[in-house]
């Protein structure tokens, strides 16, 4: 018997690509595992510590921010008709 590894980066994907190897002829089995790697970076992750959230709030605390009434006030501001 082979075996054939996917790497899948989607992991929402995953029950779609299982019954879509199940499908093929001769696959008896599939089975998924998780990398460990992967559970890790998802309970490290910490937004508030990325360079991107950081420039945001420090926009915020330098008033460069704009707001608008609604998404129909952002459209018109921006030339947008609808």
């Amino acid at each position: 018997m082979a075996t054939i590894v996917l790497n899948v980066q989607d992991e929402t994907l995953i029950t779609q690509i299982k019954k879509a190897c199940m499908l093929l002829k001769g696959v008896v089995s599939v089975k998924v595992e998780k990398s460990s790697s992967t559970k890790t970076k998802t309970k490290e992750l910490d937004i508030t510590k990325t360079a991107s959230f950081k420039e945001a709030m420090d926009d915020v605390k330098q008033g460069r921010i704009t707001q608008y009434d609604s998404t129909n006030d952002l459209f018109q501001k921006l030339g947008i008709t609808l």
